[in-house]
């Protein structure tokens, strides 16, 4: 499945993030401007230099003038995406195949998404339309359903499996309370993790991502420019997209302990980037936790865990800010909650900011390569994203 992919190709020399909030005294142009302006005030350049600029957006505008009228770009090219929630990557994506290829020679991306007075609860969503034998279930079911597969399958009892989930929410509070920009910034005791109400058993309502309002921007130029901007860019090693082809529930073999299009989206990255030992090899991960067993089976998925091993990375720290592969510190979807065409820009904005060594309490010590991860629609039919970022030409 490997693509040739453009290794170091391509560079990030400027990014921007608002805070993610509930931010309902701005708007989805607000929210544009702010991200936009951050990276091209940190890349040193001004609107007029950029060529081609994308946006990505599941539901909080339609065309380029998502971008453009916010911005009042000079009628270049803008492209709005859309990739559930692998948007804000899809759309990173897209900006840097086009400067690999020499179409253009600076583009800004910008993921943004308003939720919070749009009505989105993450229990209630349009869904697309059928033929009626889709199963009518809620985001937060269907991902509770890879709890108990998992526990069934390695051996935990509902009381420890339980255990490992609030621990991995534990982490990802602990890690936003660090953060200036995270929507939730407070520590919560695993007491109440675990006891917090119900909302799919076995998940509490503290197992679930937030819904937020949020917007991050990347400006990114061919590696060989990259100097131009700045002496420590962010290097793009590996982009991968899965779409699987929603066969999950139709085959016997599928039981909700593996997501196969983590599995190949990663397995394509990895290639990409010469990645051999994904466990020993990347410094840092942010992955789409939207529900804590989510990261639990992406921790196997990605090769960070061996099969029916994550559980106890999991207890013994290893994921942990202090552990030996950091995952979300950044504070993760926990922390931030989840507007939509942001996340995936949000998650390589910690990636800049840990390679500069910009990330105030929650500094890792001199991470060299990381990688992030969006997952979109249901553990039996989803896309998956995966890209592997440096400090380094390699």
């Amino acid at each position: 499945m490997s693509r040739k992919g453009i290794h170091d190709k391509v560079s990030v020399v400027g990014m921007g993030c608002t805070k993610f909030s509930e931010h309902w005294d701005k708007s989805t142009d607000d929210l544009i401007i702010e991200a936009a302006h951050e990276a091209l005030n940190d890349a040193g350049i001004e609107l007029k230099d950029v060529e081609a600029a994308w946006i990505g957006t599941m539901d909080s505008g339609y065309a380029g003038m998502t971008l453009s009228g916010p911005l009042k770009s000079d009628y270049i090219p803008v492209t709005r995406v859309e990739n559930m929630c692998a948007t804000g990557s899809e759309a990173f994506r897209n900006a840097c195949y086009a400067v690999a290829a020499g179409a253009y020679d600076i583009a800004l991306v910008v993921g943004v998404e308003k939720l919070k007075d749009s009505g989105y609860s993450g229990l209630v969503m349009n869904s697309s339309p059928g033929d009626g034998t889709s199963p009518n279930i809620t985001a937060p079911a269907s991902f509770s359903l890879l709890a108990p597969a998992y526990f069934n399958r390695y051996g935990l009892d509902p009381k420890q499996g339980k255990e490992v989930l609030a621990r991995i929410a534990w982490k990802n509070h602990a890690n936003g309370a660090l953060n200036k920009k995270a929507q939730y910034q407070k520590e919560i005791p695993m007491d109440r993790i675990i006891n917090s109400p119900m909302i799919a058993a076995p998940l509490g309502v503290l197992d679930c991502s937030g819904v937020a309002d949020g917007a991050a921007a990347a400006v990114i130029v061919r590696t060989e420019d990259s100097k131009k901007y700045r002496n420590d860019p962010m290097l793009v090693k590996a982009l991968s997209i899965a779409a699987g082809p929603g066969e999950g529930m139709l085959t016997q073999d599928f039981d909700f302990t593996s997501i196969q299009e983590n599995v190949r989206a990663a397995e394509d990255a990895y290639k990409q980037a010469g990645i051999k030992n994904p466990r020993k090899e990347i410094d840092m991960a942010e992955v789409h936790d939207c529900f804590t067993p989510t990261e639990l089976v992406i921790y196997e998925d990605l090769g960070f865990s061996e099969r029916g091993e994550g559980w106890k990375d999991v207890q013994n720290g290893r994921f942990d800010l202090k552990g030996d592969l950091p995952v979300n510190p950044d504070g993760g979807l926990k922390s931030f909650g989840h507007p939509i065409g942001a996340s995936g820009l949000r998650m390589l904005y910690e990636m800049y900011l840990q390679f500069q060594g910009k990330a105030d309490k929650r500094q890792l010590d001199d991470p060299k390569i990381g990688l992030t991860h969006n997952l979109g629609g249901y553990p039996w039919q989803c896309v998956s994203f995966i890209s592997i970022v440096g400090k380094n030409l390699s």
